[in-house]
């Protein structure tokens, strides 16, 4: 996210958060994983850090790792 916000010129909250929730389910002999990563970003305008969170995601290399694979939620809380 510092890479991103530095491509952005935008100035992270030192206070910023990133809670993930993982759920791991049954499918069929294997399991399914589920991850929701919910983004605290204080004082950054909502269509910004929007906007911050969608471009950290496709450059994250656990989010590229895990893309198709893996269902990935991103919420700015």
């Amino acid at each position: 996210m510092e890479l991103v916000a530095r491509r952005m010129k935008v100035a992270l909250p030192t206070d910023l958060a990133v809670d993930a929730e993982v759920d791991l389910g049954p499918n069929g002999a294997g399991c399914d994983v589920a991850v929701r990563l919910n983004v605290s970003l204080p004082g950054i305008a909502p269509d910004v850090a929007q906007r911050l969170i969608e471009a950290t995601h496709e450059v994250c290399p656990y989010s590229r790792v895990t893309h198709g694979n893996i269902a990935v939620e991103t919420k700015l809380v």
